[in-house]
C-alpha cells in the first residue's frame, strides 16, 4: 500500500472547492438534463447504485438515470437498455454531473481511478486492486489516454500508475485533458459495445 503523500490533504480541500464551484456553475444544466431525462428515458432522474471507493469500501454514486429499468418479465443487456438520449448524455459526461455531490461527500475525487461494481473487487489481480489506494475519480488517467477503447488491463495499469505519480500538475493535466475527450467524444465505446464489456476476470496471474 503507498503512503500518504503531501499533496494528499491538499487534493481533498482543491477537491471541495472546484467540485462546489461546479456543482453552481452547472446547476442551470443540470435542470434541464434532469428535464430531459424525465421525458425521454425515465424516472426518477437520479441513478443510485453500491460503487468501490477507497480501500475497498462501498459508497453510493448518484448520476442522471441513462438507461431504462430491466423488465421482469425479459432481462436485457446494458446495451438494450441504454436510450438514445442516455447515449447522448454519456458522450458528453452529463450524466455525471451529480457526481460532484459524491466528490463533496469525500466519496470520490475529481481525478483517480474510476468507480466500478462491487462485484469487481475479487476479481482483481493484487497490481489491480491496488487501485482503491486513492479515491476514485469522476475523471482520470485512463478516461484521457483512451478511455473504454482500453483494455481492462490497460485501464487498471494507468489507474495504478496514477496512484503512484499523483500530484498537483497531473491532477491539473488531466483535468484540462479531460476537457478535449469530453468535446472530441473520443473513446466513449469499447468495439461491439455502447461503453465498456463486463469485467470477468484479469488474465494476470
Amino acid at each position: 500500500m503507498t503512503r500518504p503523500r503531501p499533496y494528499d490533504p491538499i487534493k481533498r480541500v482543491l477537491d471541495i472547492v472546484l467540485a462546489s464551484l461546479l456543482l453552481v456553475a452547472t446547476l442551470p444544466i443540470q435542470v434541464v438534463v434532469a428535464l430531459v431525462v424525465r421525458i425521454t428515458v425515465d424516472s426518477p432522474v437520479l441513478f443510485t447504485q453500491d460503487r468501490l471507493g477507497m480501500h475497498g469500501k462501498t459508497f453510493v454514486i448518484t448520476k442522471f438515470r441513462t438507461m431504462r429499468e430491466a423488465g421482469s418479465d425479459e432481462p436485457r443487456s446494458d446495451d438494450d437498455r441504454l436510450t438514445p438520449m442516455g447515449r447522448k448524455l454519456r458522450e458528453l459526461s452529463l450524466d455525471e454531473l451529480p457526481t460532484l455531490l459524491n466528490v463533496i461527500r469525500g466519496d470520490m475525487s475529481l481525478v483517480g481511478p474510476r468507480p466500478l461494481y462491487v462485484e469487481y473487487l475479487d476479481l482483481y489481480s493484487a497490481h489491480q486492486a491496488r487501485r482503491h489506494e486513492v479515491r476514485p475519480g469522476v475523471t482520470g488517467l485512463a478516461q484521457v489516454s483512451g478511455r473504454n477503447r482500453l483494455t481492462w488491463e490497460e485501464k487498471f495499469d494507468l489507474d495504478v500508475e496514477y496512484v503512484d505519480r499523483r500530484s498537483l500538475i497531473l491532477d491539473m493535466s488531466i483535468l484540462a485533458r479531460t476537457v478535449g475527450t469530453v468535446v472530441r467524444r473520443s473513446g466513449i465505446s469499447h468495439e461491439g459495445h455502447a461503453t465498456m464489456p463486463r469485467f470477468t476476470g484479469s488474465k494476470e496471474s
